[in-house]
């Protein structure tokens, strides 16, 4: 399985035609093309068709492209689908998924318009029933056919309909971020962690993103471009990690650990469990390596 590496994931509005130029040149790791929230109603149209000849034009280089459609209960669905299927992203975001269904339908949505399999679906998680139903939701990646393989917490939405108040330690919501990784991890997804609105505020940023890493998000979804720098660096693997990670994946292929479940390595016990972590661990710092050298 590939690993490419999504420490920071930076939303960009799709009416901004010099935006979507800039992103060609910005560090993230992953773009969000965005139809949806940024966009006011009379710029739907407009932003489609920026964001699709955008994508279509190419020139983002090794940086994942995803385009966030409306949702599906808003008249413009449809035709987003349609749309983005057509130029291919290496990913589509579903704003306020719901169910298990909603994923089946916007899956089968693409497969039908022609979007090819290398596209991927990711879901936004930021309504009450969607925590309620984190397990459904993350379980979609399981059906035959799936594209689902990211979560997106979005917790904006989720303080406005719980009226939670909001603290620099995120305290309301460690229930949700809590439970968002642990579906996603229990059906083999990635997730993101939620964007942090005040941009000019970096020291509280990095503090949120060192929280995120500490629970078990793969990165974080940005707002702007002054924030990635700080994403790449807390969400990428240290480097004593990475280092150790090579000494365990070394170990299991020595002629004597062969078949072993456990091996005793510099005083530590390391089961295949741990096998298996390290060599996410050092793909996503080869991934990370092979995109600083571009």
């Amino acid at each position: 399985m590939a690993h490419r590496p999504r420490r920071s994931v930076l939303y960009m509005p799709g009416s901004n035609a010099r935006a979507l130029e800039k992103a060609r040149g910005i560090s993230a790791d992953a773009l969000i093309l965005d139809l949806e929230d940024s966009v006011a109603p009379d710029a739907k149209d407009l932003a489609r068709r920026q964001v699709t000849d955008a994508v279509r034009a190419g020139g983002y280089g090794g940086r994942e492209v995803a385009i966030r459609i409306n949702g599906l209960d808003t008249p413009w669905a449809a035709t987003d689908i349609a749309a983005v299927a057509a130029v291919g992203p290496d990913a589509v975001v579903l704003p306020k998924a719901a169910s298990a269904a909603e994923i089946d339908r916007v899956t089968d949505a693409l497969r039908r318009a022609g979007a090819p399999e290398t596209t991927r679906l990711w879901a936004m998680i930021e309504t009450p029933i969607a925590i309620l139903r984190l397990a459904e939701i993350a379980g979609a990646g399981r059906h035959a056919g799936a594209k689902l393989d990211c979560l997106i917490l979005g917790l904006n939405d989720l303080y406005k309909e719980t009226r939670a108040e909001v603290d620099a330690q995120r305290t309301a919501a460690q229930t949700w971020l809590s439970m968002a990784v642990i579906a996603a991890r229990a059906n083999g997804l990635d997730v993101l962690d939620s964007a942090y609105n005040n941009f000019r505020d970096g020291e509280g940023f990095k503090a949120e993103c060192r929280q995120g890493r500490m629970l078990g998000f793969d990165g974080k979804t940005l707002i702007h471009p002054d924030q990635v720098a700080a994403a790449n660096e807390i969400f990428a693997p240290p480097a004593d990690e990475v280092a150790w990670a090579r000494k365990i994946i070394a170990a299991f292929t020595l002629p004597e650990n062969q078949g072993k479940g456990v091996i005793n390595l510099e005083g530590r016990m390391v089961e295949l469990l741990h096998r298996d972590s390290a060599r996410r661990t050092v793909a996503i710092a080869d991934a990370i390596a092979a995109r600083s050298a571009d």
